[in-house]
């Protein structure tokens, strides 16, 4: 058995860049930076090491990602790893690894954020009712 599975919280680096592929689908790139936290043994300093990850979302959750998420937003991640290459116009190969969105926790919202309302919604394209449209406008954070 093989497990390709990436979980990342952390914040958007840029804005979701939206388009659409010769098919007709929704697909959104975006960054997300998370970061690591640990103490030095040696000498007892905080110690801190941030790391980028190019995320991919496609179809619903695309469209949910260019509704909502902004550089600087908290963001949850569940996907898997892709890996592509190409050829630079040096002949050089370069590589791309990327997160394929499956799962995507909005955090929460950073202004008028009321009692009433979540702090968070689940979203994910294999949990969605099939019968059951999801009307963006009502996603809570």
């Amino acid at each position: 058995m093989n497990v390709n599975k990436a979980i990342i919280l952390g914040n958007v680096t840029r804005d979701p860049e939206v388009r659409t592929t010769p098919s007709g689908q929704t697909v959104a790139s975006f960054g997300v930076a998370t970061n690591r936290f640990w103490t030095n043994k040696e000498s007892g300093e905080k110690q801190q090491q941030a790391e980028f990850h190019n995320i991919v979302a496609w179809r619903r959750l695309a469209e949910i990602a260019q509704k909502f998420l902004k550089k600087g937003s908290l963001v949850y991640i569940e996907g898997r790893l892709q890996t592509n290459s190409w050829e630079d116009q040096q002949g050089n190969k370069k590589y791309r690894t990327e997160i394929i969105a499956e799962r995507i926790q909005l955090g929460p919202r950073s202004t008028q954020t009321t009692d009433k309302e979540p702090s968070s919604k689940k979203t994910s394209e294999e949990e969605a009712p099939e019968e059951e449209e999801i009307n963006v406008e009502e996603i809570p954070f």
